[in-house]
């Protein structure tokens, strides 16, 4: 089994930052990859950015230059540092990691992102 915690969400100003946390507990021998997804109001979820063992990492055409994913892997801990903030970034953000060979999804409970205009 596998436990993610959040944190980081919150209310910020269009333009502004905000760092999303994620910290992974419990059996994580066959961990893939771990990664952010989101979900607006009347949406499906979608990619924001994901993050392999090794570091590659992958973004979607909407964030890319203005969102960073990272890791430790020490701490099991996997942080999206979004910059440059848009009202259209508003949505519910949830913490991914993709477990095993098919792989198996766990995700977070989610933590609400809003941009102000």
């Amino acid at each position: 089994q596998v436990q993610l915690v959040e944190s980081g969400g919150g209310l910020v100003q269009a333009g502004g930052s905000l760092r999303l946390s994620c910290a992974a507990s419990g059996s994580l021998f066959s961990v893939n990859s771990m990664g952010w997804y989101r979900r607006a109001p009347g949406t499906q979820r979608e990619l924001v950015a994901a993050i392999t063992t090794v570091g590659t990492t992958n973004y979607a055409d909407s964030v890319k230059g203005r969102f960073t994913i990272s890791r430790d892997n020490v701490k099991n801990t996997v942080y999206l540092q979004m910059n440059s903030l848009k009202p259209e970034d508003t949505a519910v953000y949830y913490c991914n990691l993709k477990y095993g060979p098919q792989p198996f999804n766990y995700w977070g409970q989610g933590t609400q992102v809003t941009v102000s205009s």
